[in-house]
């Protein structure tokens, strides 16, 4: 028989009941061990979606301004334009809107497409000759005109 002492009181414990103690502290350890480990692989799981949200919405903002840069070159390439055009890639699209506000100002808008991620973006331009001359660049949550 085991004897233990606990504020000066002897507690007596059979040999049975100290190895139910010790299976019982076991148990508790194993499951608070694996509630943090679950709890552990739930926050890299999360990190990872976050993570490719993040890469998808670069892709699309690296889109919408090669669809913009586009637009762009058309204006560039013919004075008078004005229209729409689309770009697809492999990880995504755009399209791309001009418009002739008068003279030589300009407005193009952008959108381009990454899985999930939308990105917008709206341009002003003030001159075309001798340069273009870029009054406004904003990415938007909604275009002029939605």
């Amino acid at each position: 028989m085991l004897k233990y002492k606990l504020k000066n009181q002897p507690i007596r414990l059979r040999s049975g009941q100290a190895g139910f103690s010790l299976l019982l502290t076991i148990v508790l350890i194993v499951a608070i061990s694996i509630s943090i480990a679950v709890s552990i692989l739930l926050i890299g799981i999360d990190s990872s979606k976050t993570s490719f949200a993040n890469q998808q919405a670069n892709h699309a903002k690296a889109i919408a301004n090669a669809c913009a840069e586009e637009a762009l070159q058309e204006i560039r390439d013919s004075v008078p334009f004005s229209g729409y055009g689309n770009l697809v890639f492999s990880q995504g699209s755009c399209g791309y809107f001009v418009t002739n506000s008068g003279g030589q100002n300009r407005n193009i808008v952008v959108s381009s497409t990454v899985g999930t991620m939308v990105r917008k973006v709206e341009i002003d331009i003030d001159t075309i000759n001798p340069q273009i001359n870029i009054s406004s660049w904003q990415e938007v949550a909604t275009l002029s005109g939605e």
